[in-house]
């Protein structure tokens, strides 16, 4: 198979089925330059692996699609067919259930929704929350009051909305209460409206806690629900919260879930490979342990997602 460059006309040349394959992908990503996105390497990377699958239809429009503007020197874009879908329910649907495994930009997505619909004024506060499940230290013996002992749990959501929104602007947001990064006990009695709201690590939740979260919904707000089921610091045998909410709301309207794979993972390559050995779809994985990996760290910050 060979590309030949030929001033207005790129020539493929091969056999029928593979240069029409290549043919379409090419027509695909000349959509998304057109529609004004720069593909980086990493769009091609994706795309050739589409190829390989012969999946290259509507590429261009998951490259080039509109994404949240949030600053005027930053656009979030998703870069793979499940953000693109996974964008697309959240906007569609007052509560959304997305579940995948790290590097897929669960988090990320999300936050970029929740920034642009308050700084658009759809809603009036932001809500971000987790869970402080402990990983093998107590709550109790880490030093400092009770806000000291639980940043650490929700450092990563911080890192989220400084990386969209600057912290100047952001620390000045959350003095005015319209945006909340709280524990998930925190929300325990309250009803949220007119608010845009993110549970992260959902997969440490417990059912109770979960039935408590979903039901904090108030009018005119949104949620979007994260975590990987195949992660968590839950005890042992205890059932988790979200796969408890797949199972009981996957057929009820206004709610929408959507499964992300390791084909969505856009962090360093090294962490597909990792996840494909991890669940055993690689020959290195052998004899792979069992034991949940403790990484629950889903922001995506690989820059290529920006386009300035």
């Amino acid at each position: 198979m060979r590309i030949v460059d030929r001033g207005a006309k790129v020539v493929v040349i091969g056999d029928d089925a593979h240069a029409r394959i290549i043919g379409d992908l090419l027509r695909e990503l000349l959509t998304a330059v057109r529609s004004g996105h720069t593909p980086t390497l990493k769009d091609v990377e994706y795309a050739l692996g589409e190829a390989r699958d012969q999946e290259v239809s509507g590429l261009g429009e998951v490259f080039g699609g509109k994404a949240p503007a949030l600053r005027k020197d930053i656009h979030i874009r998703p870069r793979t067919r499940g953000q693109k879908r996974y964008l697309d329910t959240i906007h569609q649907s007052e509560m959304t259930l997305g579940i995948g495994p790290a590097g897929t930009g669960k988090t990320f997505l999300a936050m970029a929704a929740a920034v642009s619909a308050l700084l658009n004024r759809e809603v009036q506060r932001l809500i971000l929350t987790r869970p402080a499940v402990e990983a093998g230290e107590s709550l109790g013996f880490l030093p400092g009051d009770m806000a000291e002992k639980v940043n650490p749990y929700l450092r990563p959501l911080f890192d989220a909305l400084f990386s969209m929104v600057d912290m100047e602007r952001a620390q000045r947001l959350i003095e005015q209460q319209r945006i909340e990064v709280a524990p998930l006990a925190f929300m325990r009695g309250r009803t949220l409206d007119q608010a845009f709201i993110i549970l992260d690590e959902a997969q440490n939740t417990t059912p109770d806690q979960m039935k408590m979260f979903l039901t904090r919904l108030g009018q005119g707000s949104r949620m979007v629900v994260t975590g990987d089921i195949t992660q968590g610091d839950l005890p042992r045998g205890a059932r988790s919260g979200l796969e408890d909410a797949r199972n009981l709301l996957q057929n009820i309207p206004s709610i929408g879930i959507v499964y992300l794979t390791q084909k969505d993972v856009v962090r360093n390559p090294l962490v597909q490979k990792i996840i494909n050995a991890y669940e055993g779809d690689s020959p290195e994985a052998g004899a792979a342990s069992e034991e949940d990996d403790d990484d629950n760290n889903d922001l995506m910050m690989d820059k290529g997602l920006a386009q300035a």
